[in-house]
């Protein structure tokens, strides 16, 4: 689909212009309730029901990894990967996670077709991933190692990403998420995720063919500088250890004198330690028409050409110059204040304290008077 904004009448609207991630695209599976038989078995499915909702009833005869599907919260089907073809009497080779179950369909999971294309897809995502597992945040959790465990790879037919010269750097630049793009295997979970889960239009998918990737709406280079919120919801859908949580970034590694997930890659982004404003464009905008505040309650006009001063500013003013009229103490009989809040001490008390109200309203406004 487009990585483009699409119209959609039954979505709501956005307060932020974003690409979704499958939200807009057209459904899948069937439209009423429908029996298929998976390697035997008779299987009765509910409406909008797919194939690898039927093959995940059953124990099936053979295994389906299905590693871009997520099956929750409305994310997917993508039929990225390819990792969980199945073989029909009707259609021969079709995507599990995409494909609709129609009435009186008969599937196989065991047919030598069906198992050597999602062992060639298998060893094709493998190829493109960095499998130094004992440096990943997500060793002993990654649904591409069970994969590859379960068809018990050995060796990838088409070889494994080992070459530290064509690594992506680690983005390591976020607070709270790590990207590791050697690791990604482009399920687009996390940007249906952070699209049409979390709203938030952060990810995309960008590029073309081996230069593809994830990438940032805002066009931004790291974690960093994108308008990421930090809701960790991308890290939380993602099947292998492309995105994860800071702090557990290294909880299962296996710690390897001078073998770290950083120093294996060769070259990461890091958090430049400088305050961040608001997150998105639109945010922005509405900052940068807002008077600042300043620290004593008043409204800051000099940043909008307002002569330097603000109303907190004239309020610390006029009580200074109320404590130098009255010779420092607030009471009223002592200051010469009648009910009014006319000062009536002495003439040659007011020219004392005129010189000392100068001096503080030049130290207050920087000696500008309104």
């Amino acid at each position: 689909m487009s990585s483009e904004p699409q119209p959609s009448d039954d979505a709501p609207p956005l307060t932020e212009t974003i690409a979704p991630g499958t939200a807009t695209d057209p459904p899948v599976g069937t439209t009423e309730p429908t029996t298929v038989t998976v390697d035997g078995i008779e299987v009765r499915l509910d409406a909008g029901s797919t194939l690898l909702d039927a093959v995940e009833r059953i124990e099936p005869a053979d295994n389906v990894p299905a590693l871009c599907h997520y099956g929750r919260e409305g994310i997917g089907p993508r039929s990225e990967c390819r990792t969980c073809m199945v073989d029909t009497d009707a259609y021969g080779i079709v995507p599990a996670c995409s494909f609709p179950a129609e009435d009186g369909l008969t599937v196989r999971t065991d047919a030598e077709a069906a198992a050597e294309a999602r062992d060639v897809n298998l060893d094709l995502v493998l190829s493109d991933h960095n499998l130094r597992c004992t440096t990943c945040g997500k060793n002993g959790r990654c649904e591409l190692q069970d994969a590859a465990i379960d068809e018990e790879v050995e060796e990838p037919r088409y070889g494994v990403l080992d070459d530290r010269d064509e690594y992506e750097p680690l983005d390591d630049s976020s607070p709270f998420i790590q990207i590791d793009r050697n690791k990604c295997i482009l399920c687009n979970r996390c940007v249906e995720a952070c699209n049409d889960v979390q709203v938030e239009g952060v990810l995309r998918i960008e590029g073309h063919g081996q230069d593809t990737r994830i990438g940032f709406q805002s066009d931004a280079e790291t974690m960093e500088e994108s308008t990421c919120v930090s809701c960790g919801h991308c890290a939380t859908v993602c099947p292998t250890g492309a995105l994860v949580e800071k702090g557990i970034e290294d909880a299962t590694t296996i710690p390897l004198p001078g073998f770290t997930q950083k120093n294996s890659i060769g070259k990461s982004y890091e958090n430049s330690e400088q305050p961040k404003g608001p997150m998105t464009p639109k945010k922005r905008a509405k900052k940068a028409e807002t008077p600042t505040p300043s620290t004593d309650g008043g409204v800051d006009t000099s940043e909008a050409g307002g002569g330097g001063i603000d109303a907190g500013d004239a309020f610390n003013v006029v009580n200074a110059v109320s404590e130098v009229d009255s010779g420092g103490s607030n009471s009223d009989v002592e200051s010469g204040e009648d009910d009014s809040g006319v000062d009536t001490a002495d003439a040659d008390s007011e020219a004392a304290g005129s010189d000392d109200t100068d001096d503080i309203w030049d130290d207050s406004t920087g000696g500008e008077w309104p």
